[in-house]
């Protein structure tokens, strides 16, 4: 099956074309033939395409929105992509209604967009992407929603709830939906790739560290906790985000500083976190550069506050799984930041994990899917290093859906 996966953001588009296989067994494989991305919507934006047949290229393109960007696509690449039989989309929010991978409805589509109070970065964006395939391509083609929040849907009660009125959560849909849920599947099935062990006999620990960042304890491949909550500010350290903060910070920051709530909660997502420790950057390889080179004690402090929130949601998601086969990190930082994984790994003898140095500052780089063991032999404890690549769990779930009839 030829699948498009389209994952939108707010001024931009990333895409890839591949074919979906099914072996005896059941079980999929992809085959990518084409990726890319169109970034910078809303202006001139930049047109980027790598792939066997087009080779690898950069050009620069206006575009006025997600509907001209996926025409400049198909206007520039139809010829390559042969025929497709479904689009498979990223959706951030599916609530408490869209459980599992669906085809994109009428309905549905209304349901996303309702959705939006609840993400409002997000999924506008989502439903641009969606909107502007179906005007290039029509209605014949089945487009698929796989959304981020579908694979925590499996969290028991008590990691869902907060303590608040039930009758007022309930009222108001507020609950733990958690975020990053295509990532944490994929870093969980590049660990079952990498080690040929069962994903059904396994006790993992994600940790998906980037610009955005959240961990979530896996049993049995299934989601039983993770680190963000309502919203994805919840949780841990991230570029700009605060994660976890005394609720009662929102209304003290209101009185005191004269703005409104939403105000301070703009504060808490956009210039917090790293770049608000650090007062310099958001960027975790700027903050290592500035903290080694001009010892910035900003930059540093920073580092170890990061590391520091990401080993006590570690310690606690042992607590929860009873113990863990692998530690498994993935991410823009979780991939490519050496120093970070030993920092967050540091004296952690205790439950069996030992770090191998040299494995560690190897493991960068690695391609998409690909997984690399960075612990010890004898470390009880194993840590993985897994290259996510969402866009091959998403032509997979996409493939499963449209096949099952929509389910």
């Amino acid at each position: 099956m030829r699948i498009l996966v389209i994952n939108s953001g707010s001024s931009s588009i990333k895409f890839r074309l591949a074919e979906v296989t099914e072996k005896g067994s059941g079980e999929l494989t992809t085959q990518p033939a084409l990726e890319g991305a169109i970034k910078g919507i809303g202006g001139i934006a930049t047109f980027e395409v790598r792939g066997q047949d087009v080779g690898q290229s950069k050009t620069t393109v206006q575009v006025r929105d997600h509907t001209q960007a996926l025409r400049v696509l198909f206007d520039r690449l139809g010829g390559s992509f042969g025929k497709i039989e479904a689009v498979g989309h990223r959706v951030v929010h599916g609530g408490v209604r869209y459980v599992q991978t669906t085809v994109i409805t009428e309905q549905v589509e209304a349901g996303i967009d309702e959705l939006s109070e609840l993400a409002p970065l997000h999924n506008p964006a989502c439903l641009a992407g969606i909107r502007g395939a179906k005007a290039v391509l029509g209605s014949s083609v089945p487009m698929v929603a796989v959304f981020d929040t579908a694979f925590h849907q499996t969290m028991p009660e008590v990691a869902r709830r907060y303590a608040i009125p039930i009758d007022m959560a309930e009222r108001h849909q507020i609950r733990r939906y958690g975020f990053h849920g295509i990532a944490h599947a994929s870093l969980a099935n590049g660990y079952a790739a990498c080690t040929s062990k069962p994903l059904e006999d396994a006790r993992l620990i994600t940790m998906q560290l980037g610009n955005g960042c959240s961990v979530a304890a896996i049993a049995q491949g299934k989601s039983v906790e993770t680190s963000m909550g309502f919203t994805p500010l919840e949780g841990l350290v991230m570029g700009t985000r605060s994660g976890d903060v005394d609720a009662s910070i929102v209304s003290f920051l209101s009185e005191r500083e004269k703005v409104e709530a939403a105000e301070v909660e703009r504060w808490l997502n956009e210039r917090s976190g790293l770049l608000g420790l650090s007062g310099r950057s958001n960027d975790m390889r700027e903050l290592l550069r500035v903290a080694e080179q001009e010892q910035d004690k900003g930059a540093e402090f920073a580092i170890d506050l990061f590391c520091y929130r990401a080993r006590k949601y570690l310690g606690s998601y042992l607590v929860v799984l009873g113990g863990a086969d692998a530690i498994v990190f993935g991410g823009g930082i979780g991939e490519n930041a050496p120093e970070i994984r030993k920092r967050i790994c540091q004296d952690m003898e205790w439950c069996g994990m030992s770090l191998h140095p040299d494995r560690n500052q190897a493991a960068v780089g690695l391609p998409a899917g690909s997984g690399a063991a960075i612990s010890t032999d004898d470390s009880r404890l194993r840590i993985y290093v897994v290259a996510a690549d969402e866009e091959t769990w998403i032509a997979k779930e996409t493939a499963r859906c449209v096949r099952a009839g929509g389910s």
